[in-house]
């Protein structure tokens, strides 16, 4: 049997029609074509999709084990009957970009319409479908569907259709004598106004088969046994049969479909290979079966993109890097500070012996702006990223940014809090209690908060340390418009319990910032500028407090951005680092150039000329006492004045009270009704340097409760004489202030410097009274120094 026409696949079956041949390839003759089609583009992932019949399924399936073993991967296998949609929507989300398709006209035309739909068409995928629908096929079923005639088209361009070559293209002379060329044009003649087929070369090659094993029969027959003859053939003499078999198989020659070759009965023959292009179909190349080779037409393939699709998505992995230029900026304002900060240095060595400085603490400045360096040096290292360093390195740079930001803020800061405890420890010396403390203390206390932050960052590195982690995002087009995706991915420094981690250094980090805003508020009413920075450190406190806040959770925020991430990180550390150093020296700066001496002095207390005179012999007793002893000690000084000033006044008194017993009888009525009381009261005065309010008390007593008499008044119910009155008589009196003024001068003049304590007066015993006691040895002490 031989067939010109029947190309189905199910003929190829040996078992069941030995004896069939056909000088027309088969439907599965298409597969070994497509397999080196696939192979020439580099092709190695495709889908299929199949119409639910008998003949497109028998081609997938030989197709299936064309490509098993090949490396090429069918990816996603898809059916449909009637609606076609939701396999090509199934195609899509398995990202199918080059689809094996197998169904017939009116299927094709549904098949598109859903490819429109889903965007699966253009630059980015390839349909590879048969090649053998009639010319202008869709024109017959787009009514049949809902998609309007410009999107399946749209759809359909840059198709290709496989399908057998109908006549070969070859300018030789076929076993006929004519070339396929002369062949066509004699049969379209002949053939006249009839209707084309496409099999008329294979008949006409069939016919010269059957002619050439009919020769090689003869030919064989007479050569082996010359008593049979082909004449003598019959269904049943299967020896005969064998020999026309034998001699089918042994075809080979060139017809005008290209060269007839059998093997196992199917015809290898010629495949073409067709692409929709501007609604007509163009042949860009043919396939040679037999010598197993593929030939493309120079130029002849149009692809919508600048390049073959790709036969599946290309994810190409992109760092998401910090920018150059920004790097570049951010590491220039960086220096800048690092080099405000040296100069601050380079102030504070200078002028440490600066009265100013001196009381300002010159080794806790120098260890803040050390913190302010490392702060800024951490910047650095924050914008390197995989596109500067390696992966072993970023790992290890995770670890050494974190310890030189957390030890650097924790020099500044401590370094600050730790000379504002020193001010507040001093001035809240409720016991009045002499009290030192050196700067060797101070930097054990900064060296206590750093060795709490190292506590933390050992533990940290040792159970759970950072590691490079990638994070990857959803995929993006290429900006540069190629048919690849670009999957960013951005590193970070994390490990398992991040959370826990960040959270105990934040905490100890606000707890520290606590502890500086109560020792601020603590010394805010220390009125000498060289001690106090609590109004500076509240601001600093402040301004690193809120930027820290906004810093972090912005910076959260925009964790898939590395460079805003890297800017506001980098902005937050320049600006804190720098309004802080600012606020400690730049306010020094400026007193240290303009009035150095009025930031060491009391703001509340001002000296006469002389008084500072006076004072400058003492002053160097005390010049090795701590330098935040000075304000305690200037209001010492000044109360002394104040009480020097409440001597004058009482000796004033005294002068009047004893010009007026040097003058006439008639007023010794007024002394004894209005100074006698008086008189008690300044012999108390030793009373009024151990108390202050009992000072104040005589002093009211003198000018509120004893109002000054008119001289000569005098009083009705004394102008009778008796004899008890006779102890105030003007001579009595006169005797009795004889001998208590100069015991009055004896006990309030040690008090305040004027005698030594030991001057008693020999004419009263100073325990006579317990208003003439000595002063405190330990007041008195303090006092005269001064």
């Amino acid at each position: 049997q031989l067939s010109f026409a029947a190309t189905t696949p199910e003929l190829a079956d040996k078992k069941k029609y030995p004896y069939f041949f056909r000088t027309v390839p088969s439907d599965n003759a298409v597969n070994p074509a497509i397999l080196k089609l696939l192979k020439y583009y580099q092709w190695k992932r495709v889908g299929t999709l199949t119409q639910d019949v008998q003949r497109f399924s028998e081609v997938r399936n030989d197709l299936t084990g064309v490509l098993y073993g090949e490396d090429i991967e069918i990816s996603d296998t898809e059916s449909f009957s009637n609606d076609p949609c939701t396999s090509v929507k199934k195609l899509k989300g398995n990202d199918v970009r080059i689809i094996l398709g197998q169904f017939d006209e009116e299927m094709a035309v549904k098949v598109f319409c859903c490819a429109y739909d889903e965007e699966m068409y253009g630059s980015k995928y390839q349909w590879i479908i048969p090649g053998w629908y009639e010319n202008l096929w869709w024109e017959s079923w787009i009514n049949s569907s809902q998609c309007l005639s410009k999107n399946l088209l749209a759809a359909m361009e840059g198709y290709i259709g496989v399908d057998f070559e109908p006549l070969s293209s070859k300018p030789v002379k076929t076993i006929s004598g004519r070339t396929p060329q002369q062949y066509e044009k004699e049969y379209n003649a002949k053939r006249g106004d009839g209707q084309s087929s496409k099999f008329h070369g294979y008949a006409y090659d069939g016919i010269w088969v059957i002619a050439k094993t009919l020769q090689r029969a003869m030919k064989y027959l007479n050569a082996t046994n010359r008593h049979q003859k082909i004449e003598d053939f019959n269904y049943t003499n299967h020896k005969l049969g064998k020999i026309f078999l034998d001699a089918m198989n042994e075809t080979n020659f060139f017809g005008v479909t290209g060269e007839v070759v059998f093997r196992n009965g199917e015809r290898m023959g010629t495949i073409k290979f067709t692409q929709f292009q501007e609604r007509k179909e163009v042949k860009v190349g043919e396939y040679n079966a037999v010598a197993d080779i593929l030939e493309i037409i120079n130029n002849s393939i149009r692809f919508q993109g600048l390049e073959p699709p790709k036969d599946k998505t290309i994810i190409q992995e992109e760092l998401r890097k910090i920018s150059l230029p920004l790097y570049s900026i951010l590491s220039a304002l960086t220096i800048l500070g690092m080099i405000m900060a040296s100069a601050f240095l380079f102030f504070n060595i200078k002028n440490r012996n600066q009265k100013l400085i001196k009381m300002s603490s010159p080794y806790m400045n120098n260890l803040i702006i050390l913190g302010g360096m490392l702060s800024y040096a951490s910047i650095f290292l924050f914008g390197l990223d995989g596109s500067f360093v390696s992966e072993k390195t970023f790992e290890t740079l995770c670890t050494v940014r974190t310890w030189i930001l957390t030890v650097g803020y924790t020099t500044a800061f401590g370094a600050m809090f730790a000379k504002t405890w020193r001010v507040h420890a001093i001035f809240k010396n409720v016991k009045m209690k002499k009290k030192i403390i050196k700067d060797q203390k101070l930097l054990v206390i900064v060296g206590g908060m750093l060795l709490i932050d190292l506590c933390i960052l050992i533990c940290w590195q040792v159970v759970d340390p950072l590691r490079r982690t990638v994070e990857k995002y959803n995929m993006e087009p290429d900006p540069a418009g190629r048919d690849i995706s670009i999957r960013p991915i951005l590193e970070h420094c994390e490990n398992t319990h991040m959370t826990i981690w960040l959270g105990i250094v934040y905490a100890y980090k606000g707890l520290l910032m606590l502890f500086g805003c109560f020792l601020a508020w603590e010394t805010r009413n220390v009125s000498i500028p060289a001690l106090n920075d609590s109004k500076y450190i509240g601001m600093s406190v402040y301004n690193v407090g809120i930027m820290c806040i906004i810093g972090a959770a912005v910076s959260f925020l925009t964790r898939d951005q590395p460079n805003v991430q890297f800017c506001i990180v980098a902005l937050v550390i320049i600006f804190c680092s720098t309004i802080t150093l600012c606020l400690v020296f730049v306010p020094k700066l400026i007193t240290l150039r303009t009035n150095p001496d009025a930031a060491t002095q009391n703001r509340r207390f001002q000296f006469t000329q002389n008084q500072k005179k006076e004072d400058s012999k003492t002053s160097t007793s005390v010049t090795s006492v701590n330098q935040a002893s000075t304000s305690r000690l200037e209001g010492l000084q000044s109360e002394n004045h104040r009480l020097r000033m409440k001597i004058t006044e009482l000796d004033k008194d005294l002068e009047e009270v004893t010009m007026q017993l040097q003058d006439t009888p008639e007023k010794t009525t007024y002394i004894k009704q209005n100074h006698y009381q008086d008189l008690n009261d300044i012999l108390s005065i030793r009373n009024f340097t151990d108390s202050k309010d009992g000072e104040k008390a005589i002093l009211k007593n003198h000018l509120d409760q004893n109002p000054p008499a008119q001289w000569g008044s005098s009083d009705p119910s004394r102008t009778s004489k008796d004899p008890i009155e006779d102890i105030n008589s003007p001579e009595h009196i006169q005797r009795r202030l004889s001998l208590q003024l100069p015991i009055l001068h004896h006990a309030y003049l040690p008090s305040i410097g004027g005698v030594d304590a030991s001057c008693a007066s020999p004419c009263v015993s100073p325990s006579a009274s317990p208003r003439h006691r000595h002063v405190p040895p330990s007041f008195r002490v303090m006092v005269s120094g001064l």
